[in-house]
């Protein structure tokens, strides 16, 4: 069955406003409300899914965007009015029958509207932080931490609202054009939960709720970067009435290492060599995420250089991969020499092989620092 142009079905030029949109629905729904239409009933209420179906696309203005541009293919897979069945329609754009009939809260008519149900109440979100170091970020970890969070106290009792009779809704008859409308809106002495607290436990407090320390445990993955929040579900305040507990927000903190300097999912090692290891070359031992190294250091290396060691960084975040080891090599120069030493360095100070002699090979720094973030 093809579908009817949007613009058409609300009988409004494609540049009307939101409000001309709404208006037009408006007087659509009322036209062809079922109740209003007792003879041909089936037919009215295919008209009135459809006006919701348009609706419910052109007042959204992402929606209606992509209608525009794409048509009905467009918006496949979105919730429409077609697919919706009459308490849906009445349930999500219950104010506009509320602007036309003068009605309240939310609206029904003759077993059309929202459901009486019980409001469900979630406790409160509980923040903590937890500081880790990078061998704990490096592999991963699980961490039980002490939470104070509000629990239901044992021995509470509960009642039904008098004022609902525990249905949590107060229902009112008004009279309307259409005949008798029905509106039904939240009990304001049980705030919807259509309970009363029977008596509070000593040490609880007025909604029967009690602070408690518990032990939660935290699984903290491999990889994590410092700010990174975990959510555990279900361990942050608990809920009167039977409600559903909050979460418990774990905000991730990085503890520095004392030698290894994190960047991303690389490290960064700073290595001193003294000069006769920078000329005649060496074996060196670095420190790495998971114990030690030994590297090769060249004849001839100079200070600046960076040795990379691969997949000897973090692990990713999302599973797959590792960053490098960056090792920057430094030549450490001695402030002070004896007098055998000072010879020697003034005999070589002309020498052709301690003359700076830099060619293509050797990087410059911001070659360096090019290849570093490449």
């Amino acid at each position: 069955m093809v579908k009817k142009d949007y613009y058409e079905v609300l009988g409004v030029s494609k540049n009307a406003s939101t409000e001309e949109i709404k208006k037009a629905y408006r007087k659509l729904a009322i036209k062809y409300h079922p109740d209003k239409n007792l003879d041909n009933k089936k037919n009215a209420e295919e008209k009135f899914k459809e006006a919701a179906e348009a609706y419910e696309v052109l007042s959204n203005s992402e929606k209606r965007q992509r209608y525009d541009k794409f048509g009905h293919s467009g918006i496949k897979g979105s919730s429409s009015g077609s697919g919706m069945n009459m308490e849906d329609i009445f349930a999500n754009f219950g104010d506009i029958f509320a602007d036309a009939f003068g009605v309240g809260e939310s609206f029904s008519s003759f077993g059309f509207g929202r459901s009486s149900r019980h409001k469900t109440i979630k406790g409160s979100d509980l923040r903590i932080r937890v500081k880790l170091s990078l061998e704990e970020i490096a592999h991963g970890i699980e961490k039980k931490v002490k939470v104070k969070r509000l629990k239901v106290s044992k021995g509470i009792k509960f009642k039904n609202c008098r004022s609902c009779n525990g249905t949590g809704q107060i229902i009112r008859i008004t009279n309307t054009i259409l005949g008798r409308m029905q509106t039904t809106s939240q009990c304001h002495v049980c705030s919807g939960t259509g309970k009363k607290i029977d008596n509070i436990p000593y040490g609880a407090n007025k909604y029967g709720l009690i602070k408690e320390e518990e032990l939660v445990n935290i699984k903290i993955p491999a990889g994590l970067t410092e700010g990174i929040q975990l959510k555990v579900s279900e361990k942050g305040n608990e809920a009167p009435f039977g409600g559903i507990p909050g979460d418990l927000i774990v905000l991730i903190e990085e503890i520095p290492h004392y030698q290894l300097k994190r960047e991303g999912n690389n490290l960064h090692y700073d290595l001193y060599i003294s000069f006769p290891d920078a000329i005649l070359g060496a074996s060196k031992e670095v420190p790495t995420i998971n114990g030690k190294a030994r590297i090769k250091i060249d004849p001839g290396t100079q200070s600046g250089k960076t040795l990379r060691l691969k997949n000897k960084g973090l692990p990713n975040i999302e599973g797959y991969g590792y960053g490098s080891l960056l090792i920057h090599v430094n030549v450490w120069t001695p402030k002070k020499i004896n007098e055998e030493q000072r010879k020697f360095f003034e005999k070589m100070r002309k020498n052709e092989n301690f003359l700076p002699h830099p060619g293509n090979l050797e990087k410059s720094f911001f070659d360096r620092v090019r290849e570093m973030f490449s």
